[in-house]
């Protein structure tokens, strides 16, 4: 069963821009993971391909009363220029793909104490809250078997809808493409699909094509304040939608429209460990 959680906290001290990038979230997970299960957190940390979490960059929530209940954003802020002051209500959100996650991190929620802090480089960080259902101002939180994914999935909705919030980037070859084609981003969710869950989906991209897309290219470099090192990756974010286009039979329009929602947990692209391709359903 995916999860997708998402942690609200607010940091005791200041956080340097550079360790609210992926890397180091990536790092703060795991550390996470290995205070109540070493063995998972080593096996996590050396998959290389389809790794069952993702992660989100770290997200100031607003401070204006004109926005309360706070909204978050359509899309997020993958990178920060300048340090995130003590104080501010922040959220991260992690998701995890396999069905014994969950079960075994338990101890990891059930034994929160919010006196307790996190450790995000030298910053302390107090975790508030973890929300796991859908909430009216926070779309990224969300709990779903992959049973059920399946079932309420349409048969017969040919129009496919993403939101990019975070860069999305795709391996081609020796190279990476930042433009999300129907059998890049279909492909990526499938392949997440076919690791993770028991049902097997009638999968084909022929006949889906763009119908309407808003996008534009955002760079992310996880070590832009290491001098000589740059770990750089352009992606696409913004909105595009798919139409599934001519005799189409009822299966696989079932399966492409699982797969769209299944976007919220996997992500789409590369890198989704580090805060890159997460996309939702509209």
């Amino acid at each position: 069963m995916p999860y997708s959680l998402v942690f609200n906290f607010i940091p005791e001290t200041l956080i340097p821009p550079e360790y609210a990038t992926g890397r180091h979230l990536n790092a703060l997970f795991i550390t996470a993971m290995n205070s109540v299960d070493p063995d998972l957190a080593t096996t996590l940390h050396e998959q290389k391909t389809t790794k069952a979490f993702t992660i989100s960059p770290l997200q100031k929530l607003p401070r204006t009363r004109r926005d309360f209940p706070p909204r978050v954003p359509e899309i997020l802020q993958a990178q920060h220029q300048l340090p995130i002051p003590a104080k501010t209500p922040c959220w991260w959100r992690v998701s995890l793909l396999d069905e014994q996650l969950f079960g075994r991190l338990s101890q990891l929620w059930l034994n929160l104490n919010p006196r307790q802090p996190w450790h995000l480089g030298a910053a302390n960080l107090h975790i508030t809250s973890i929300l796991g259902t859908p909430q009216s101002t926070q779309p990224w939180a969300n709990a779903c078997s992959y049973e059920e994914l399946y079932e309420t999935a349409s048969d017969s909705n040919r129009r496919l809808q993403f939101q990019l919030a975070t860069p999305v980037a795709f391996r081609q070859q020796k190279y990476d493409s930042a433009l999300p084609t129907p059998d890049s981003v279909f492909r990526s969710l499938h392949n997440s699909w076919k690791k993770y869950s028991d049902i097997e989906l009638n999968f084909a991209t022929e006949n889906v094509f763009p119908s309407y897309f808003n996008i534009r290219t955002e760079m992310l470099d996880f070590d832009f304040r290491k001098k000589g090192k740059s770990s750089k990756f352009i992606g696409a974010v913004g909105r595009i939608d798919f139409r599934i286009l001519g005799d189409v039979n009822s299966a696989t329009i079932k399966a492409l429209n699982t797969l769209s929602h299944y976007a919220l947990y996997c992500g789409i692209g590369r890198k989704t460990t580090m805060g890159m391709g997460m996309a939702l359903a509209i």
